[in-house]
């Protein structure tokens, strides 16, 4: 009854089933326990009576007579076994009876008798009771025909997919997929119909017979939905896994919850791989299918830890989302190695790339072997303007320079005004708000803050009355968010309808902002680049304030993701943006606005780091080259190898790895071996750059581990990606330093910052001795988070160590991702088996910075800590207890809950606790 294969996880929802309601009464259970007393009661009359008298009555006879009529079919069968078991041991007590010496039976080996019948009946009843929990429940009628007519229309989807061809281009009811997933898309997302586009890429030929596929069309153009549509068939019609790539973590967050919801309806798993979340490989299900929804670097590690597994085949589809970051560094090297892995392990799974602008379309074709499928649709017609001095131009390719004169700006501005406002911000921003949106890209974080500010000082009185009330229910849910903290600049902006929205922001304030503006209630953002990327904002106008981003020229991708955004679908019947020029880029600003320049990506910038963990499959050096001639560095390698062959970048890499004791190589047959630690490092996806000094800093650690505090922990855990991104105030060090607990500053002393070194440049003096910069700068950030998990507020630490909010909320999420990393990197190297629990303990505190009881409830997608706050002072304190949530009382109970919210949340509850229940039933039958 119970599967003892390690390998797969049941998939039954709750190891017990209907038997909850037996649990909480324990009537049977009782009654049971209270015959088994009887009966050892009169087994011991028994040893002691001399007239042969033997068990007459089965143990469950105490519990009434006959059977109860309510009981399932399955229970009573249950007792009718265990009657017969009874039954027979009558007779061969019987036998025993006949017997001379039968007076004469020991009490030991009574007793065995007696402990044999009870555990015989305990595993009859274990193994009934385990088969009912496997067993379906009753259901009515009616649901029995829907259940009929949705397995007919998934048959005749599975045939579809099975014999499709050009001419049989679609069979089944909803393109190739059953129509209740086309009603659960106008239930869930009001979606009635497909854009004409979207049905023509759906039954393209390529798309019919499962090829590679790169579609770009304009942002808001429903790229997402096609993609979604082909996830669907993947997983219902051909059964089998799928991954989807998104470059952030909190578009990550946002594609669980709304796929939540289909994962419920359609029964498939929908899990999150972002953060410290995920887990390597992922667990094997026999009867349900996974949809991964991963980062960009968590997708690598997923890849890889199914090709080590040999479970790649059991992926159908990767979607990669935003695939024009193939040309971005080395996360662009990350995507180019996981689906160039996928490419050469697999050969039956397929790969689907989508972005608003791919300027080196052939190479990615070539390279990942596709078909290409372009189209200029936008919902909203979209007009390109650029502004120069006072002018207006349109931006037309038509035209000698680009650029034809539209119109001139109309609105006053005094001397004083003209100061302080010289590029014409008000004048533009005022032409669209407070009746419609607008968005306002800058090139800073601190010039989002002062802009903002900035366009209130002159903005007149009536923008104060629009939507005042919501407006002040935002204020407070601001201040809630932080604690009773409040920024003064949303202070002083939101009132007027504006806010700023950068990485400084916490993601409780993001989040808030960002349905304030989605709702109406803000109708201005000002805003850094990463907003194009992410949440879907769109608006009426979107105004960018330089054609830089920080110090760096505008790419045209990042143009295009910008204008994107212009245009409200259903709302807009046209959308502008508007780029505000100096004569000095005039010339310049013509490439990202109209020309098509080819970005092309280097693997060398990121060295060996994404082919590493797959020298492991790959062995010899020969195969090593076989594979690289699959990537798109091949396909370019005549731009990007100047001066060397493959072949010899291929010796490099490997040059670099066995410098670092990573793999070893036989100089006679080539053979690459990869090392412990090399194993160490990609099962831990720790960047390569980090591998010496990672387990140097691990070996120091245990010489003289501190255990009565978490500092040493913390500091172990400190990415070091991060410790350029913070200079110390050493003011504040030595401030903070000075609180610390002997062992603490001992410990401090040991890894190369003591008090002598912090005193010293606290109060301005030299020092002569070498320093560690690196030690000091990580030992700084460990301070900053050893602080966030004493006090879980994120307000005061930053103003304790004169940081953005954003920054210290951004350093602990990449500390918990790192804690998870150096976990799974102790776990391969057995000298440091010490640290596992340990680290286990600290990636879950990391991971929320909450108290203990709000972390179930912040597990669940889009619950962060406000909300959870929420949710628990409300009466919802557990996983279970918000999975089984009304959402319309949800709504009613919670302030501000919108109600698409509050089925997301249910939602996302339910897949959470129903995730977590099969890990636990697989767990339960490794054990068994």
């Amino acid at each position: 009854m119970f599967d003892t294969n390690p390998d797969y996880c049941s998939d039954a929802e709750d190891l017990f089933g209907d038997y909850d309601s037996i649990l909480e009464d324990s009537s049977i259970l009782a009654k049971l326990d209270d015959a088994e007393q009887n009966e050892r009661l009169r087994g011991a009359g028994q040893q002691l009576s001399e007239d042969g008298d033997v068990l007459s009555d089965s143990i469950l006879d105490g519990i009434g007579v006959g059977p109860p009529e309510d009981l399932p079919a399955s229970q009573l069968q249950f007792q009718e076994e265990v009657q017969e078991e009874v039954k027979r041991s009558r007779l061969q007590d019987g036998d025993k009876t006949s017997t001379p010496f039968r007076g004469r039976t020991s009490v030991e080996d009574q007793t065995r008798m007696a402990a044999g019948v009870r555990r015989s009946v305990a595993d009859q009843l274990k193994r009934t009771m385990l088969g009912n929990a496997a067993a379906p429940a009753a259901v009515s009628r009616t649901a029995v025909l829907k259940e009929a007519v949705v397995s007919e229309e998934m048959s005749v989807a599975m045939q579809a997919m099975e014999t499709v061809s050009a001419d049989t281009p679609d069979l089944g009811p909803f393109f190739s997929l059953p129509t209740k997933v086309k009603e659960l898309m106008f239930r869930l997302r009001g979606i009635q119909s497909l854009y004409a586009w979207q049905e023509t890429c759906l039954n393209l030929d390529c798309v019919q017979q499962r090829k590679n596929l790169i579609y770009s069309l304009p942002t808001s153009g429903g790229k997402t939905l096609v993609a979604e549509i082909l996830v669907l068939r993947e997983l219902l019609c051909r059964r089998k896994d799928c991954l989807f790539i998104l470059p952030y973590i909190s578009l990550v967050q946002e594609k669980v919850r709304g796929l939540a919801s289909f994962g419920l309806e359609l029964d498939f798993m929908v899990e999150e791989y972002a953060g410290s979340k995920g887990k390597f490989p992922p667990v094997k299900r026999r009867n349900k299918r996974s949809l991964y929804i991963a980062t960009i670097e968590k997708a690598h590690s997923l890849v890889n830890s199914l090709i080590e597994t040999g479970r790649l085949d059991d992926l159908g589809l990767v979607v990669v989302d935003e695939l024009h970051m193939l040309g971005d560094g080395s996360r662009g090297a990350i995507i180019e190695m996981t689906l160039a892995k996928v490419q050469y392990v697999s050969k039956t799974t397929q790969i689907i790339g989508m972005s608003a602008t791919l300027g080196n379309i052939h190479d990615l074709q070539t390279f990942l072997r596709a078909e290409n499928y372009t189209n200029d649709f936008r919902p909203v017609q979209l007009k390109e303007y650029v502004k120069l001095h006072d002018s207006i131009y349109e931006v037309d390719p038509k035209e000698e320079n680009c650029f034809r004169f539209s119109r001139l700006l109309n609105f006053k501005y005094s001397s004083a005004m003209q100061k302080i406002d010289p590029d014409h911000i008000i004048a533009l921003v005022t032409e669209v708000i407070p009746a419609h949106s607008c968005l306002l890209f800058c090139p800073t974080k601190k010039n989002c803050e002062n802009v903002a500010a900035m366009i209130c000082k002159y903005l007149k009185e009536d923008f104060l009355r629009h939507r005042e009330a919501e407006k002040a229910v935002l204020l407070r849910e601001l201040r809630d968010s932080g604690n009773g903290s409040l920024c003064p600049v949303l202070r002083a902006t939101v009132p007027f309808g504006l806010a700023y929205h950068h990485s400084g922001l916490t993601s409780e304030e993001r989040k808030l902002v960002e349905e304030a503006y989605s709702s109406g209630v803000l109708c201005l953002l000002t805003c850094t680049s990463t907003l194009a990327a992410g949440i879907n904002l769109p608006a009426r106008r979107v105004i960018l304030r330089s054609p830089y981003v920080a110090t760096d020229f505008l790419k045209r991708s990042q143009y295009k993701q910008m204008v994107g955004r212009a245009g409200r679908a259903g709302i807009d019947s046209v959308g502008e943006s508007i780029l505000i020029l100096q004569e000095k880029d005039r010339n310049t600003v013509t490439t990202a606005t109209t020309d098509l320049k080819p970005e092309t990506q280097n693997v060398q910038k990121s060295d060996t780091k994404p082919v590493f963990p797959f020298l492991k499959y790959l062995k010899y050096t020969c195969r090593l080259q076989d594979f690289l001639r699959g990537t798109l560095l091949f396909v370019q390698r005549q731009q990007l190898c100047v001066g060397r062959s493959l072949q010899d970048a291929v010796q490099q890499c490997v040059d670099v790895l066995k410098e670092k004791d990573l793999v070893t190589e036989d100089s006679h047959s080539q053979n690459l071996q990869v090392t412990k630690l090399g194993k160490a490092m990609y099962k831990a996806s720790v960047d390569l750059t980090y591998s010496d000094i990672l387990y140097k800093d691990l070996s120091k650690g245990l010489e003289a581990l501190l255990l009565n505090s978490y500092l040493h922990l913390v500091y172990l855990v400190t990415p070091y990606d991060m410790i350029d991104q913070c200079k110390p105030d050493w003011m504040i060090f030595f401030r903070q330093f000075t609180l610390l607990s002997p062992a603490e500053q001992k410990m401090s002393a040991a890894i190369g910052v003591p008090e002598s070194l912090v005193a010293r440049k606290a109060a301005g003096q030299t020092v002569k001795k070498s320093v560690d910069v690196a030690a000091v700068r990580r030992m700084y950030l460990a301070l900053v988070l050893f602080s966030l998990l004493k006090e879980t507020d994120v307000w005061s630490v930053s103003e304790r160590f004169q940081l953005s909010r954003g920054f210290v909320q951004m350093l602990l999420s990449s500390s918990s991702a790192f804690c998870s990393c150096v976990l799974h990197f102790t776990q391969e190297l057995e000298e440091f088996w010490p640290l596992r629990a340990l680290l286990a303990e600290l990636t879950r505190r990391l991971s929320y910075c909450v108290k203990a009881e709000l972390i179930p409830l912040m597990e669940v997608a889009g619950v962060l800590e406000s909300r959870a706050k929420q949710l628990y002072s409300a009466g919802y304190k557990t996983l279970p207890q918000l999975a089984n949530a009304d959402p319309a009382v949800l709504c009613r109970t919670i302030q501000n809950l919108y109600k698409k919210q509050a089925h997301q949340i249910v939602a996302s509850a339910k897949v959470r606790a129903r995730s977590q229940g099969r890990e636990r039933a697989g767990d339960a039958g490794v054990l068994s």
